[in-house]
């Protein structure tokens, strides 16, 4: 059976049994404690949580995840994977675990001839939680499975919760027997290769705190509501169903597999090594093509430092496997092919996905060209050292600084004849990860702290927004918070937290910024400093209270800044039409991936595989000012997230819609999903100025621009400093930058001819330099301490003089120019004198110490630097000491 198969009759099944179909959200929910999605229920969690009702007692999804704790170890293996698919049926408060078993048992044992996926009941085991009788209980009697296939486990094993205070329960497993080629007899609670778990039914009941029941903690209490989670694993029933050993053999892994044969001419199962390879590349191009899809890009941090450390190590196996052109625009096409039947966007946005990973690849390509370099730097000073080993920090250097994996490093170093300190590396990345560790969790917000938050939601309902049409509204107070604790009042010059049933201003979402204003009442004054939505659906205002005392229940009239709206209603129109822009220069795979709309000012990422060109971003910004003269009006509308999507609207990666949706139109230039606010007629804008525009990482850019009122102040200080500029050049506007290249070339001629004039200057010494050359042992020594001031190309000129003048006899040349409290320094070596075996690199080390320098070179030129020029003359005394072993 198909693995799309699958899916369709794990969704048809539960859509009969009264579930709502939900599509798998993206793989970049904006969760705290998540980098990725990485189970079926994280887009539930809101429900779980009661931080908003459910829209519907039941549903069913088939979730894409990837998790990467073990990246290292995928491909080594045939049970680590990165990406996989999670199948799972919910109940939020209806049915529970008599429910939860029957549904599971009847769609595995139904024949496949009857719609179900026919596996033999005869082979099922499963396994509860050791102090959970019930569900045993309800296992025998609802399926008649007989008692010996059925097994208790710890809490390690079956108990789950979240890893955060929150909901939590005892869970269910359903493992099937693969048979005793696999394995020894006796249960998954003895062999897990033999006895595969294939479905985990979570009985969502328990509040657990800060320390988990799976620690041995007690539970706090009991849920109001009880859930169902499950999760069924696709890519394991898939195995199963199709006869194969592991999910790299399985009809959407295996193609991958096969296209990577293709290009290196060898054969999967024929040498461990080279499979290790095939799976990693099998493995990551999927998740690289789903993170991509869903608005990742590569980069250094977070999220795309992973995608990142994904797409090169295909291109590492490739290389390995004795592949060196470009191939993950090719691998990209056959997940395309796999996958788009489940997942359509694949195939939507392929030449998007495609073109960031080409550009991947080819920086990736050109970061093995450097990085070789420094390798190659590296393994010479280890030989000349006398070492065999490269040290750890050099193979850390190599893979955080140039994305050498380490597996890389260890096969250069072994084509040199050396070892690798792996454990000094494995200690450096330890340490680096325990950072990374440490700054997550300063910045992690635990769903437990969001308690109170939550309690007031579900006292009072969600806030009402009023703000799409009334900028001043009253109100009354339904809580009070201070330092995150509720109280029943706040007095003048308290910071306080406060929630209103009804609200006119914005809270920060969606790139656009909160709004500000003031709250007033009777005898009571508060200034609105900003707006959250600490919860879904909740309207948390930030306040300072000016003059009285506000309490729970107190009646407030919000108004909100007027003048600051609009400027920020501008900035996020201003958004939506450069983004449209943008679109129509570079196409669909411009796509939005971050915008902060402030007053006045806007900013706007988008994805750029190749460069952006300044003239481009100069017609971007012609064609939205044209555009402003027609005056469109603009409109909002609430309509199905598919209609919207056919009519065109542009959903945002990473964003999560729901059924019903808000689509802003401008005209038919710009339709998009947006829950912002916006002018009422594009002329409001006035004017729209580009004013900045950078790369921020690998395929996106930034453009930044002022709109209205700032905008045109912008452009007259401009204008300003360019008549300025015209004045003091005595020349006509148009004629500046003509008179400005002019200027700025003799300028230039001016430098050079300085520069000339101190080279010559600094030359002129080169006599009086040889002139005193001593001999030490037979080898004429110029060691002399310059005058303050002589740049380093100055130096490097100067003893290479003074070493011509020196002529065929054995010579060396130690010049030393103090620059404040720095140095540099220059070694040079006549050719009788290396023949002596004096080098001038080797020199180096002798005399670095008294100015605590460093540096290098070959035989017959060294430099660098220094920190200490009051040792200068110490470190004379030791070249000639240096020279005198060197000749001897």
């Amino acid at each position: 059976m198909e693995t799309h198969e699958i899916n369709n009759r794990f969704l048809g099944y539960f859509e009969k049994q009264g579930h709502t179909r939900v599509p798998s959200a993206s793989l970049i929910l904006d969760d705290p404690n998540l980098l990725f999605v990485n189970a079926g229920m994280v887009q539930f969690k809101p429900y779980f949580l009661g931080e908003v009702p459910p829209p519907y007692p039941r549903a069913t999804s088939i979730q894409k995840c990837v998790r990467t704790g073990d990246i290292d170890e995928v491909g080594k293996t045939t049970r680590h994977n990165t990406f996989f698919q999670m199948a799972g049926n919910f109940s939020f408060g209806d049915y529970f675990k008599e429910g939860a078993i029957a549904h599971a048992w009847e769609l595995l044992t139904t024949s496949q001839d009857s719609g179900g996926l026919g596996f033999d009941p005869d082979r099922l085991w499963v396994t509860v939680y050791e102090k959970d009788a019930e569900t045993a209980g309800l296992w025998s009697r609802a399926t008649g499975i007989p008692t010996e296939r059925i097994q208790y486990r710890g809490a390690e094993d079956n108990y789950w919760d979240m890893g955060v205070p929150g909901p939590g329960g005892p869970c269910s497993e359903i493992y099937f027997d693969r048979g005793p080629e696999h394995g020894r007899d006796g249960g998954p609670a003895v062999d897990e290769d033999r006895y595969l778990e294939i479905w985990n039914l979570v009985f969502m009941q328990d509040i657990r705190g800060e320390v988990s029941p799976k620690k041995g903690a007690p539970v706090l209490g009991e849920l109001p509501k009880k859930n169902i989670d499950t999760g069924m694993g696709v890519e394991r029933v898939a195995c199963l169903l199709q006869g194969v050993e592991n999910v790299y053999e399985t009809d959407l892994v295996r193609p991958v597999i096969a296209r990577a044969e293709e290009f290196s001419g060898r054969h999967y199962g024929r040498d461990h090594a080279d499979d290790v390879r095939f799976r990693v590349i099998a493995d990551h191009a999927r998740s690289g093509m789903l993170l991509i899809g869903d608005g990742v890009t590569p980069g250094n941090e977070a999220r795309g430092y992973v995608l990142r450390r994904l797409l090169r190590r295909i291109v590492r196996s490739m290389r390995l496997l004795g592949v060196h052109e470009p191939v993950l625009p090719e691998f990209a096409a056959v997940v395309r092919d796999a996958m788009s039947p489940s997942y359509p966007e694949l195939a939507r946005d392929f030449d998007r996905i495609s073109d960031v990973m080409r550009a991947e690849e080819e920086t990736f390509l050109a970061t093995l060209t450097s990085g070789s370099r420094i390798f190659d730097l590296a393994a010479e000073q280890t030989k000349r050292s006398g070492g065999s080993v490269l040290a750890g920090d050099k193979a850390f250097q190599l893979h955080d600084t140039y994305g050498f994996p380490i597996d890389l490093t260890l096969e250069m170093a072994a084509e040199q004849g050396l070892e690798v300190d792996e454990a000094g590396f494995r200690t450096l990345m330890e340490e680096q990860r325990q950072r990374a560790k440490a700054d997550a969790a300063t910045r992690k917000s635990g769903h437990g702290d969001l308690s109170v938050y939550r309690d007031v939601l579900e006292a009072h309902g969600e806030t009402e927004f009023l703000g799409y049409t009334d900028l001043q509204a009253t109100a009354n107070v339904v809580g009070l918070l201070v330092d995150g604790t509720p109280v029943r009042s706040a007095a003048a010059g308290t910071k306080a937290e406060l929630v209103l049933d009804r609200t006119p201003f914005y809270a920060e979402s969606g790139g656009q910024v909160a709004d500000t204003g003031v709250l007033v009442g009777s005898g009571v004054e508060l200034t609105v400093l900003d707006v959250q939505k600490i919860v879904p659906g909740l309207f948390v205002h930030r306040v300072e209270v000016v003059s009285g005392e506000v309490g729970v229940g107190t009646e407030l009239t919000g108004s909100v800044d007027a003048a600051r709206r609009s400027a920020i209603e501008r900035s996020h129109s201003a958004t939506h039409l450069v983004h449209a822009a943008v679109r129509g220069a570079y196409g669909k795979r411009a796509a939005q991936a971050g915008s902060l709309n402030s007053p006045g000012r806007m900013r706007f990422d988008f994805t750029s595989s190749g460069g952006v060109s300044a003239d481009v971003l100069t017609e971007v910004e012609e064609e939205v000012n044209d555009y402003l003269r027609t005056d469109v009006e603009v409109q909002s509308y609430v309509t199905t997230k598919d209609k919207a999507l056919e009519l065109g609207a542009i959903a945002l990666f990473g964003e999560k819609y729901g059924n019903d949706v808000r689509v802003v139109d401008m005209g038919e230039y710009s339709r998009e999903l947006c829950g912002g606010t916006h002018v009422q007629r594009i002329g409001q804008l006035g004017l729209v100025k580009l004013v900045a525009d950078a790369s921020i990482g690998s395929g996106v850019h930034r453009v930044e621009a002022l709109v209205g009122p700032d905008a045109l102040r912008y452009v007259r200080k401009e204008q300003l400093l360019v008549s300025q500029l015209a004045g003091t050049l005595k020349v006509p506007t148009e004629q500046l930058p003509s008179r400005i290249d002019d200027v700025l070339s003799r300028l230039r001629a001016a430098e050079k001819e300085i520069e000339q004039l101190k080279t010559q200057q600094v030359l002129g010494s080169a006599g009086d330099l040889a002139a005193k050359a001593s001999d030490v042992d037979g080898v004429a020594v110029v060691a002399e301490k310059l005058a303050d001031g002589v740049d380093a190309a100055g130096v490097r000129a100067l003893a290479a003089e003074v070493r011509g003048r020196l002529g065929s006899r054995p010579g060396v040349v130690v010049l030393f120019a103090p620059s404040g409290d720095k140095l540099s320094f220059v070694v040079a070596t006549t050719a009788a004198a290396r023949d002596k075996g004096i080098a001038a690199g080797k020199l180096v080390p002798s005399f670095a110490g008294p100015v605590g320098g460093r540096g290098g070179g070959k035989p017959d030129l060294a430099q660098g630097g220094g920190t200490n020029p009051a040792g200068i003359d110490e470190a004379i005394t030791a070249v000639r000491t240096a020279v005198r072993e060197a000749a001897g």
